[in-house]
């Protein structure tokens, strides 16, 4: 080393790699065109005087002669201006579209590099204006935007589940507090209805734990759909077969009736647990000698509606639009005195399964003490 440090050079290598993208795209266009250039200028070089030569010869021209001399001077200059002129203009030419449509991908590039920083950054309302190259590059935008906009939503799902998570908790874990507390003070004994309280307060907070995983998966579409051809009247006839005990011991009549038996594309297992749901909810909402009704049916050529109504409490109307929010339950007072409160959430289950195979669900009533309806608009499929 002889007491110096050697100076650090890069290799050219090293250089390129470390260049933007536009830069390493106009290099190597530039290496194509230069590259093109030179071998069509040696193609001439080679070719061109020998097929000269040849006219020559058969013009009666000696190739001896000052004449032929003179032509072949002529001749060779006339090849240097001509392809010199022209390569020079092609290159420059190349050189300046090369250079436009480098900067133009470079600009594209950096625009959903930007984007995708500030998406990691937790912007998520980050979108990548299309740049107009091409539908590669059109789908590549696309692509940001649609995976921008899916995080937002994952991200709004994530903040309202742990503020309605909070919200929930508080009741429950009130309760335990304040009953441990009397506990301890001594106003209270460790009797049969303290334990069957306590029991009941935590085996909510373990199913609202369950409710909790429950939903998030299907509103984020996460839960593995598995789709086969289904008929509806199938479907509807093995809900109904489930849930039948149940009816019974409660005393409320399930029909069925099954106009249009026809073929969708579902999960059977998953809309099997939006129909298990919707008639929970029916049954919970139905006193003893009430009517649920299942029906299937045609809603033009290429819907089917699955239905399920109820004689049962009905809804207001200022909590139709709220039925299926999370956590939402309609006159909960009531409920609970009449020992059928819920979570909330299976309702909110039911649209997001329905929603991931691509139906809709509404709910129709005509106020208190009417009933309610629930309907289901899935798309047929031709088998």
């Amino acid at each position: 080393m002889n007491g110096r440090t050697r100076e650090f050079r890069p290799s050219p290598r090293q250089v390129l790699t470390a260049s933007s993208f536009g830069t390493r795209m106009f290099v190597a266009l530039t290496v194509v065109v230069v590259g093109c250039a030179v071998s069509a200028w040696l193609v001439a070089s080679a070719l061109a005087p020998g097929i000269f030569h040849d006219h020559l010869g058969q013009a009666g021209i000696d190739h001896d002669s000052s004449q032929a001399a003179h032509v072949e001077e002529a001749f060779t200059w006339a090849i240097i201006l001509a392809w010199g002129l022209a390569i020079a203009i092609a290159v420059l030419l190349a050189l300046a579209v090369s250079w436009y449509i480098a900067r133009r991908v470079q600009r594209s590039v950096s625009a959903v590099t930007a984007s995708t920083a500030r998406i990691t950054g937790g912007r998520y309302d980050t979108r990548v204006a299309s740049p107009g190259l091409g539908r590669e590059f059109d789908e590549l935008a696309a692509g940001v935007n649609e995976l921008a906009r899916r995080l937002g939503d994952t991200e709004i799902t994530r903040r309202r589940m742990l503020a309605d998570l909070g919200h929930e908790m508080r009741t429950p874990l009130a309760t335990l507090d304040s009953y441990l507390e009397a506990l301890e003070d001594g106003v209270r004994s460790l009797d049969d209805p303290t334990v069957q309280v306590l029991r009941a307060a935590t085996h909510r907070l373990e199913r609202l734990a369950a409710d909790i995983a429950a939903v998030s998966r299907a509103e984020e579409r996460l839960t593995s759909l598995r789709p086969v051809p289904s008929a509806t009247g199938a479907l509807v006839a093995e809900a109904a077969r489930s849930a039948r005990e149940q009816f019974d011991d409660k005393g409320v009549e399930l029909r069925v009736h099954v106009d249009d038996s026809v073929p969708v594309m579902v999960d059977p297992d998953r809309l099997g647990q939006v129909l298990g749901n919707l008639l929970d909810n029916a049954l919970r909402h139905t006193p003893r000698g009430g009517t649920v009704t299942v029906t299937s049916a045609l809603a033009g050529h290429s819907r089917v509606e699955i239905g399920v109504a109820d004689t049962g409490d009905g809804i207001a109307p200022e909590h139709l639009s709220h039925v299926f929010d999370r956590f939402y339950r309609v006159d909960t007072a009531r409920d609970r005195r009449n020992g059928r409160s819920g979570s909330g959430i299976g309702l909110t289950i039911t649209r997001a399964l329905v929603d991931a195979h691509g139906g809709r669900i509404r709910v129709d009533s005509e106020g208190l003490g009417h009933g309610a309806r629930f309907t289901i608009d899935l798309p047929v499929v031709t088998l």
